[in-house]
C-alpha cells in the first residue's frame, strides 16, 4: 500500500515538473530580438560616394526638427501588409529612436552633398546664425520584404534663423527592396533617405544660385 502511494506521488511530481518545464520555456527559447540602423552615404555598402550637389563655403545648415507620425514613432519596424493594414514587427526593432537615426543620417548625407562641415543638429544654441534650416515631417516610412519601401513626407527650408520660409515641398518616394529580409528592407529605407537628401540638396543649390543671381 505504501509502495503504491509512493509510485503515485512520484508520478504526480514528474507530471508537475513537466508542466512547469513547459510553462517556463524548457527546451524552447524565445527568438532573439534583432536591431537595425539606417546607413548614410558614408556607409561601406555605398561603393560610389556621390559628388557634392553644391559647395556651401560660408553658409551654416541646421537639420531639424524632424517629426514622425505616431504610427512610425515606436521602436518596432513597421511592415505594410496592405494599403490599409500594417503589422508591427515585435522582434525587429530600431537600435535607436528612429527620429534620431534619420536626423543623424541626414546630417552625414548633407555633409557630403553640400560639401560643408557647418551643419548643426537640432537643437542648437540660438546664438548660431543659421542660413538654411531643414524641417521635415515623415508620414510614411514602411514596406514589406519582397516588395517596395515607401517614404512620404513634407519638408521645408527656412532662412533668416528660421524666421522666413524659403521652400515648402512634399515628397513621395518608392524604392524596390531587392530581397525578402528585414535587413534588405532597412537597406532600401537607407536609400530612400539618401534620395530625400538629394532632393533637399538640389533645392538648396537653387536657392544659392538665386541668391547669387545666377
Amino acid at each position: 500500500m505504501h509502495q503504491d502511494n509512493y509510485k503515485l506521488a512520484c508520478a504526480v511530481l514528474l507530471a508537475l515538473m513537466l508542466f512547469l518545464n513547459g510553462c517556463f520555456g524548457g527546451g524552447s527559447q524565445t527568438p532573439a530580438t534583432r536591431f537595425y540602423v539606417l546607413n548614410s552615404l558614408y556607409s561601406a555598402e555605398n561603393t560610389n560616394p556621390p559628388k557634392p550637389v553644391v559647395v556651401l563655403e560660408d553658409a551654416t545648415v541646421g537639420v531639424g526638427p524632424i517629426k514622425l507620425s505616431q504610427v512610425l514613432d515606436r521602436p518596432q519596424i513597421i511592415l505594410r501588409t496592405s494599403q490599409n493594414e500594417i503589422r508591427v514587427a515585435d522582434l525587429d526593432r530600431w537600435a535607436a529612436p528612429l527620429t534620431d537615426n534619420i536626423t543623424n543620417v541626414l546630417v552625414d548625407n548633407f555633409s557630403t552633398l553640400l560639401s560643408t562641415g557647418s551643419i548643426l543638429k537640432c537643437p542648437w544654441k540660438t546664438s548660431f546664425p543659421i542660413d538654411y534650416q531643414i524641417v521635415l515631417e515623415i508620414t510614411r516610412f514602411d514596406g514589406m520584404p519582397g516588395g517596395n519601401v515607401d517614404l512620404r513626407g513634407r519638408w521645408g527650408i527656412l532662412g533668416g534663423n528660421g524666421r522666413k520660409v524659403l521652400t515648402k515641398k512634399e515628397t513621395v518616394l518608392t524604392e524596390p527592396i531587392g530581397g525578402d529580409t528585414i535587413a534588405e528592407m532597412v537597406s532600401a529605407q537607407s536609400r530612400l533617405v539618401a534620395k530625400l537628401s538629394h532632393e533637399i540638396a538640389e533645392e538648396i543649390k537653387k536657392l544659392e544660385e538665386k541668391k547669387s543671381g545666377q
